[in-house]
């Protein structure tokens, strides 16, 4: 099977400067842009055959995006959504300096979830996508932090955040699981971006 992983394109969040997480921000205009420049190099490149998305407006909308764009069914999963940080959710970066934040695995923000719950429940969802899927190539749209933690996942690594994988705004990565093992054809490509300078993410 065949794997893309797929991050959402810039949201209000980015620009408002504030926590995202669990807030439910929509794409921004340029995200918007970078999504359709996004969609047509998959479909040029590498089609799916099914998308999985997150509910959260950002990643829903990119993955309708997409799905519009290649002809393919597109189904939401509440499980793909990104971390949830509680009370830190909407809060500028200034008034985020007020909390408490979690140091160990196990603690969390007020109303969130734990690293370590939510590493749970990525590696909970992909097992079923992977284990349900009869599709030769699918794509997971979603969050930075979720596909952290589907490649810390496919790559057997431990439940400690000692390597973080950088993804960009449509960042696209490519994995493979098959008969030789796991394969990974590249991390978080930005390519469709690069033609246009309004677009890049960093």
């Amino acid at each position: 099977m065949e794997i893309l992983l797929i991050r959402h394109g810039e949201s209000e969040a980015d620009i408002l400067q504030v926590h995202e997480g669990r807030a439910d921000f929509e794409l921004t205009d340029r995200g918007r842009k970078q999504v359709r420049a996004m969609a047509e190099k998959v479909k040029r490149d590498f089609p799916p055959e099914f998308i999985y998305a997150s509910t959260l407006k950002r990643a829903s909308e990119t993955a309708q995006v997409l799905a519009d764009t290649i002809g393919c069914p597109l189904r939401h999963e509440e499980e793909l959504m990104e971390h949830n940080n509680g009370v830190q959710a909407g809060l500028s970066f200034e008034e985020a300096k007020s909390l408490k934040a979690p140091v160990h695995l196990h603690e969390r923000f007020d109303e969130g979830e734990s690293h370590i719950e939510f590493r749970m429940r990525i590696e909970t969802i992909f097992s079923k996508i992977l284990a349900n899927s009869k599709h030769k190539r699918i794509a997971i749209v979603a969050h930075g932090g979720v596909i952290n933690c589907l490649l810390r996942s496919f790559f057997d690594m431990p439940i400690s955040k000692n390597f973080y994988f950088l993804n960009g705004d449509t960042g696209i990565s490519f994995l493979e699981i098959s008969e030789r093992g796991k394969v990974v054809h590249f991390l978080n490509n930005t390519s469709h971006l690069e033609t246009d300078e309004e677009l890049k993410s960093f």
